[in-house]
């Protein structure tokens, strides 16, 4: 993105006589988050935005003019995206689709075309894009520490065919081979289990204490409650201590992607 936002916010707050820790600490967020915006790394959120223009005294100015990235992903998912990309481990639980960063284009395209009324051309063409543009975290050969857990019906489900499913599977299968994730299946035949009722993802950091993301139909929440993310790690572990060992989820995600790639 330009960096005209960041390089204002500098501005503002040299002119306040702030440092970026005074400015965080007044704006309840990290010194590395101000860091981030002012050399155009991240966007904050709006409510991120309405705190930074209180605390330097800037009306609204820095909420009304936040870049338009912001437009291409659902509102309630907005503080979630900046400390998506700021995290130093990140735990996805799937529950019906691929996590947002590990789909492929075709998929993601499948994915955000099936809404009703549907998006027009441009309007998904940005939403793909944003949601690619997440995935770049993934170009770092090491951070964030990415543990994918997928139930089997991600894998079964063939979003928008059975080419771009393996195509999808397949991707899953490069990364984990380059030892870049780890993923690992919860099957079928376990029947329930304590992540059966939304998505979640958990978040690890190098200056703040861990948060939660759960998500369900047109609703999302992000969790900071020290008790509460607790107990939802807790989740994580006993979900995950019943899924499939790594080498036994790669041979399930090779194999249907076989499945769709012969039968297709």
């Amino acid at each position: 993105m330009s960096n005209t936002y960041g390089e204002w916010l500098k501005a503002r707050r040299e002119a306040a006589g702030m440092t970026q820790q005074e400015l965080a600490d007044a704006a309840i967020m990290t010194r590395s988050h101000i860091s981030h915006i002012e050399g155009g790394r991240r966007v904050p959120s709006r409510e991120d935005a309405r705190r930074l223009d209180l605390a330097l005294g800037t009306g609204d100015v820095l909420t009304s003019f936040l870049p338009d990235q912001d437009a291409a992903v659902a509102e309630y998912f907005e503080s979630a995206l900046q400390l998506e990309q700021q995290a130093t481990v990140l735990r996805e639980f799937a529950l019906s689709f691929v996590p947002g960063i590990l789909q492929t284009e075709a998929y993601a395209r499948a994915v955000l075309g099936m809404g009703f009324p549907p998006l027009s051309q441009v309007e998904c063409d940005r939403a793909v894009v944003a949601r690619l543009g997440r995935a770049r975290i993934l170009q770092d050969p090491k951070a964030p520490v990415v543990w994918a857990l997928l139930d089997e019906a991600v894998l079964r489900r063939p979003v928008g065919g059975r080419e771009i499913m393996a195509a999808q599977l397949s991707h899953i299968v490069s990364l984990v081979e380059s030892e870049r994730i780890r993923a690992h299946v919860i099957p079928f035949s376990l029947g329930y289990h304590p992540l059966l009722e939304n998505m979640l993802t958990l978040m690890w950091f190098e200056d703040q204490p861990p948060v939660a993301y759960s998500e369900g139909l047109r609703m999302g929440k992000l969790h900071d409650s020290p008790s509460v993310v607790e107990v939802l790690q807790g989740r994580y572990a006993l979900a995950l201590s019943d899924a499939l060992p790594l080498k036994e989820s790669l041979a399930l995600l090779k194999a249907t992607a076989k499945g769709y790639e012969e039968h297709g």
